[in-house]
């Protein structure tokens, strides 16, 4: 097989340790879903472009064990384009998203064996959360900016909160006669970004909070949501140099670890590089049109389902797009690997929160678009909270079930308050108008318009 990559794309770079380099947490959880191919019967067929054809649909489809997932991706184009029920479009299309999420990982993998373990790790810095990122900008276009918040919020919430607290309880069941360690200076690193986040997406609603109780007619809340923006960017930037160039010891920990197993990963590519940037661009798309009918259905599935639009796209996208994703996180946490399981929860989240919701916020304003940092002070506290609590949860560098435990009651207690939401809730999460009409307010206006009077 890899004589047959050679002719297609020329030689490999680096050795096959090397190139492992490049490989993240998010590949090595995504390769937990994946199985060997038999390609016996593909080997004796005699044309070689279709024996290559064979060859790559059998690695790209049926190389994982999600395979059962894909007749969703026709059935919900079929759906769309023969007038189904539209929660039916949107349902279909969330099961495809599942497999499409973890092909993408594998894709960046098989070219990052080409192009080296730094581009390698460029490349899952910016495919990583691809399927959060398309939807977010299909909502953009068509201008609906509540499913882009909570899509992005839910995100951070499940990787933090559902696959964390998952794979720390199931890693303390499945080994209690051990002592479960991990390498604290990754997760300090990831929880230092997203207090940094956190930061920036407070300041403008209490900047709206305290402009309100002063009467400040115009609050540049948007220009400020802006700036941080291009600062988040700035930021994550950096956190990518660190990551792969000054302090690449840092996260190559992981990798050591995984020398010894009895599950280690091939370490020569299976697809050609070609080959895997057209199939790399061919999922991007079908990504890309699933989540234009992910979009455009939300709403209708809000109405038939009897759940708030928030409760879908807090709870529901998130569980089902990352599937892959937290599965493959969970396993290795059965398995006493918990670096790559903090790897993939703590690093989707920094990389939702720097790098995916700043982009959104540039991506509206280059559209003419008001998105800013405000996410209303409910899903705000949900994250400020969720946040500080991970940070508590890790800071001693060991793990029991009981942390995990922990981390899972806190989404199961934010997910009974989205659900117990009322469907058309929008007015009521409008803050300034909350605190404009506030009876203290009112007071506090009174006593500066007459301050001698009783």
């Amino acid at each position: 097989m890899a004589s047959l990559q050679d002719l297609e794309n020329g030689n490999l770079k680096g050795s096959s340790k090397e190139t492992r380099h490049g490989r993240t947490a998010h590949n090595m959880s995504s390769s937990s879903l994946r199985k060997k191919s038999d390609l016996t019967l593909v080997s004796k067929v005699r044309c070689g472009m279709l024996r290559h054809l064979l060859t790559n649909l059998q690695e790209v489809i049926l190389g994982t064990k999600l395979t059962v997932l894909f007749p969703a991706i026709p059935l919900a184009i079929a759906a769309e384009c023969y007038g189904f029920g539209r929660p039916w479009v949107f349902g279909l299309s969330l099961l495809g998203l599942t497999p499409l999420a973890e092909r993408v990982s594998f894709l960046t993998e098989q070219i990052a064996y080409y192009t080296g373990p730094t581009v390698g790790g460029l490349l899952n810095a910016t495919c990583g959360n691809a399927t959060e990122l398309i939807i977010a900008i299909f909502a953009l276009w068509q201008h609906k900016i509540e499913v882009v918040k909570y899509s992005l919020l839910g995100s951070i919430l499940s990787n933090l909160l559902l696959v964390l607290g998952t794979s720390l309880f199931c890693g303390g069941i499945a080994n209690l006669g051990k002592e479960q360690k991990y390498d604290r200076r990754q997760a300090d690193v990831n929880a230092l970004l997203l207090l940094l986040a956190l930061l920036c997406h407070m300041l403008p609603l209490l900047f709206r909070i305290s402009a309100a109780s002063v009467s400040l007619t115009e609050v540049p809340t948007l220009q400020l949501s802006r700036v941080s923006s291009i600062i988040m960017l700035l930021a994550y930037i950096t956190y990518i140099i660190f990551q792969l160039v000054t302090h690449r010891q840092l996260f190559e920990a992981q990798e050591e670890s995984e020398e010894n197993g009895d599950d280690l990963s091939e370490e020569t590519p299976v697809i050609g590089f070609w080959s895997g940037i057209v199939w790399l661009v061919g999922m991007t798309a079908v990504i890309a049109l699933l989540s234009e009918f992910v979009v455009g259905t939300i709403e209708d599935a809000s109405e038939s389902w009897g759940l708030s639009v928030s409760f879908i796209s807090i709870i529901l996208l998130p569980i089902v797009g990352n599937a892959a994703e937290h599965a493959g996180a969970v396993i290795f946490a059965f398995k006493n690997k918990l670096d790559i399981s903090l790897g993939v929860a703590l690093g989707s989240a920094t990389q939702i929160s720097m790098f995916v919701v700043p982009l959104c916020v540039i991506v509206a304003w280059i559209l003419g678009i008001e998105m800013d940092l405000n996410f209303n002070l409910l899903e705000t506290g949900a994250l400020a909270l969720s946040i500080i609590t991970t940070a508590f949860t890790l800071q001693d560098g060991t793990s029991h079930y009981l942390k995990g435990l922990a981390l899972l009651l806190c989404y199961v207690v934010i997910g009974g308050m989205l659900f117990s939401y009322p469907r058309h809730h929008r007015q009521a999460m409008e803050m300034p108008s909350i605190w404009e009409s506030s009876p203290l307010l009112e007071s506090l206006e009174l006593n500066r318009a007459c301050p001698f009077e009783g």
